[in-house]
């Protein structure tokens, strides 16, 4: 199967691809050869398309070379389940999203997921349990082009209904939805929020066209 990678900036995505996207006519084409992130930046935040691609040989590989382009910096979070089936969102930034944040030094990537998590809704997580993926997205900080790559895991937490909102990291909001209760959240998310929730199969039956 071919490999495709996406990279988000703000509600824009690079598709970085080994085969050409469906409704390829929807995006578009940046050459491979030219591809250049902190170049590209500007020009893409200022183009009408919000979708664009880049078609390799080898995607995996073209992200090696994309991330060694720029500054990177690493985070970890969790989509967390309780016991009645209900998950974790965040309102921060005007947007639901999950919790996550940056890997301290001589951090793992598993502790940093489960401290954030603690951290930023103030719970106790019983279980953490396999990862879920990775996204990407790039924002400019201190005049800076750069990558962020996320790690996400799955997480369970028991009997914590008592929320609180770590409100110096800019977070209003914490609640739980169940599945069938997401729409909200899915009408004002991150794209790369919604990967997390595709593949944890919380999509079924919703839209999500990339």
């Amino acid at each position: 199967m071919a490999q495709k990678y996406r990279i988000y900036i703000n509600e824009k995505v690079i598709l970085l691809t080994e085969s050409l996207p469906e409704a390829v006519d929807s995006y578009q084409q940046i050459d491979n050869q030219t591809f250049d992130l902190k170049i590209i930046y500007t020009w893409i935040l200022a183009h009408k398309s919000n979708k664009f691609f880049v078609l390799c040989a080898d995607a995996k590989a073209f992200l090696k070379r994309v991330r060694q382009s720029v500054t990177l910096i690493e985070a970890a979070g969790g989509l967390v389940k309780n016991e009645k089936k209900a998950f974790l969102f965040i309102y921060r930034n005007d947007k639901w999203d999950l919790p996550k944040g940056k890997i301290e030094k001589d951090e793992t990537v598993k502790e940093a997921a489960v401290r954030e998590v603690e951290e930023e809704c103030s719970i106790k997580v019983n279980k953490l349990g396999k990862k879920l993926c990775k996204t990407y997205h790039v924002y400019v900080s201190k005049g800076e082009v750069v990558l962020k790559k996320t790690y996400w895991y799955n997480m369970k937490c028991k009997g914590q209904n008592k929320l609180k909102p770590q409100r110096e990291e800019g977070i209003t909001d914490v609640r739980w939805f169940k599945r069938d209760d997401i729409d909200p959240i899915l009408a004002n998310t991150f794209p790369s929020i919604m990967d997390v929730l595709e593949k944890a199969e919380l999509l079924k039956d919703k839209v999500w066209p990339l």
